[in-house]
């Protein structure tokens, strides 16, 4: 039987490394895509994820269970990767250099797989473009799937500005899809 998240956070707090294992394998691969479209760039993306798997490890004694483990770790996340692109002042973000920064599909058909790598470089491209908050909406909307509310917990804006930014974003997807 699974333990709920609530569980293994007890687990750990009470000395349990394999608690928090669970925990990473839960989690890492969404940290790292959520990071990865913030950011646009493979190794940013794994240096983030590492660092946010270190503060979740250093600070699970402090979650109190006001919201879920999920939004918890993606407002670490979030947080961190604007930081981390505040920090290095950067304006215009990279997409994918290689092949083998794409991730990996099953491939039975070669033609589809260009095509779908086309268009992941083509949304990563665009992503770029947007503002950071808007980015960080509609990522979270599209690809996570989240309401509205839980964006809000997550960022700690209210639901009107963040419907606003992810107006806006769509907006400047249209626009863009149509140069």
């Amino acid at each position: 039987m699974d333990k709920t998240d609530k569980e293994l956070v007890e687990e750990f707090i009470d000395g349990s490394e394999i608690a928090f294992n669970k925990i990473v394998r839960k989690y890492q691969q969404k940290i790292y895509w959520h990071a990865n479209r913030m950011l646009g760039n493979h190794d940013d993306a794994d240096e983030l994820t590492q660092e946010v798997l270190i503060v979740l490890y250093n600070k699970l004694v402090t979650f109190n269970f006001q919201s879920g483990l999920y939004t918890w770790i993606y407002k670490i996340t979030s947080t961190r990767a604007i930081n981390f692109i505040r920090k290095r002042n950067i304006k215009k973000f990279f997409s994918f250099e290689s092949e083998s920064d794409i991730p990996e599909k099953s491939s039975f058909d070669i033609a589809k797989s260009i095509e779908d790598r086309e268009k992941l470089e083509l949304i990563t491209k665009m992503l770029q473009k947007l503002p950071v908050r808007q980015r960080e909406v509609f990522i979270l909307r599209n690809f996570e799937g989240l309401s509205y509310n839980e964006i809000s917990e997550i960022t700690g804006k209210s639901v009107g500005g963040l419907k606003a930014s992810y107006f806006h974003a769509l907006n400047k997807i249209t626009e863009l899809t149509n140069e």
